[in-house]
């Protein structure tokens, strides 16, 4: 093995990246090629890493092919801390399957742990969760533990499950106190501020609150009370849940009712908020008893919508001491959607943006635009390099954990 190079690779695995770029900056063989391109990747050049990448893959070619796929699985790293997501997920697959095939079990896994990761990103919590599952941790390095633990906090959190997320938690400290690397300890940290962050929003009553992650667990899971979930535009009762999620007029409805109750609310009030109408005709108030009889079917059987002589009260099915509880994020505006995506810190593209929230990237790109004129979010580079942040990237603003960086050399 090339002394030098296995010197960068140990500078890296320390967090020591000038140190690393200074043995490897003039080379131009395959290894240090790769080298390059994980440290400048760790100091957020990410483009120029990416460059470096598919050069040393196209330098190791065909008669080093576990040296490629290592390259490729790097390359596809970058691209999902860049919050590239165009394609990420079949090469993340594809190099899992050729570093397994070529007796690297250890990047192997880590390919599958970062297509969990994208997966989450993407909101797809079941199939992340399957993902997860079947991750098999046998024979994995202290470094990949804590990762593939990490994973386990965040999908936890987004279930919730706070007593779980707490638990990987541990378990990821502990492996990243065997595995001493810079980087991973920065996730820690992060992932234990989440915890302790605020979760939730309730208004139960007329009253409003803020939740923990715990708080909102037992929301969700309280056998009985009505819940009306704005995260999921959803209503349940016990284990009975019904999706609004596409059917705005019916869930603003809901929304207002759920907040107002045990109150009634004014027919007057219900326009103004769900239709923004401040001088109704007969044409509005029409309109009104239609989606408020729309609305009562939906909800069946958890609950019934009153006529009163001024509007309409939310009578949640069952005994009488049933409560009403609306549970909301911690921050809501029309952009909220975006901001909780790009409050991780990372820069994403509009495009990243819109596949992970399903939408439309001119819808997106539209929301960036008045976010950025109302100085919450900044952008960099142009065209499609374009990235959008919160706050300025700090110098190692991906952690990048890439265990096989030493057997690159």
């Amino acid at each position: 093995m090339d002394p030098e190079l296995t010197a960068a690779a140990h500078a890296l695995d320390v967090g020591d990246v000038l140190g690393a770029l200074s043995r490897v900056a003039l080379r131009s063989d395959a290894p240090g090629l790769a080298l390059r391109g994980v440290a400048l990747a760790r100091l957020d050049k990410r483009e120029r890493a990416r460059e470096l990448l598919r050069s040393a893959a196209k330098a190791f070619g065909s008669a080093a092919p576990l040296g490629r796929a290592r390259c490729l699985l790097a390359d596809a790293e970058i691209a999902l801390a860049a919050r590239d997501l165009r394609g990420v997920e079949s090469a993340l697959a594809r190099a899992g399957r050729d570093l397994r095939a070529l007796g690297d079990p250890s990047n192997a896994l880590h390919a599958d742990c970062l297509a969990a990761r994208g997966l989450l990103l993407r909101g797809l919590l079941p199939e992340a969760e399957r993902a997860l599952h079947a991750l098999d941790m046998r024979h994995a390095s202290a470094s990949l533990r804590a990762e593939i633990f990490l994973a386990w906090v965040e999908l936890h959190v987004r279930t919730p499950n706070a007593s779980a997320a707490r638990a990987a938690l541990s378990r990821a400290e502990r492996a990243a106190r065997t595995a001493r690397i810079p980087a991973i300890s920065q996730e820690i940290r992060a992932a234990r501020a989440l915890l302790a962050a605020p979760a939730g929003r309730l208004i139960r009553a007329g009253a409003e609150q803020l939740l923990g992650l715990s708080q909102v667990e037992r929301v969700q899971r309280a056998p009985r009370g009505l819940l009306i979930d704005v995260r999921e535009s959803s209503v349940r009762a016990g284990g009975t849940r019904i999706s609004l999620k596409g059917r705005a007029v019916l869930f603003g409805l809901l929304r207002v009712l759920a907040e107002a109750w045990p109150s009634e609310v004014t027919r007057r009030e219900l326009l103004a908020r769900v239709f923004a109408v401040t001088r109704a005709n007969d044409s509005h108030r029409a309109r009104l008893r239609v989606e408020i009889a729309r609305l009562r079917r939906a909800l069946r059987p958890l609950a019934t919508l009153a006529a009163t002589p001024a509007g309409f009260r939310l009578d949640p099915s069952g005994e009488d001491d049933v409560q009403v509880s609306v549970l909301l994020p911690v921050s809501e505006s029309e952009y909220s959607q975006v901001l909780s995506l790009l409050s991780d810190g990372e820069a994403w593209s509009s495009s990243a943006l819109a596949a992970a929230l399903g939408l439309n990237q001119r819808t997106v790109q539209r929301s960036l635009r008045a976010l950025e004129a109302a100085g919450r979010t900044r952008a960099i580079g142009r065209a499609r390099a374009k990235r959008w942040f919160l706050a300025p990237p700090s110098e190692f603003a991906t952690p990048l954990l890439l265990p096989g960086a030493l057997q690159l050399a």
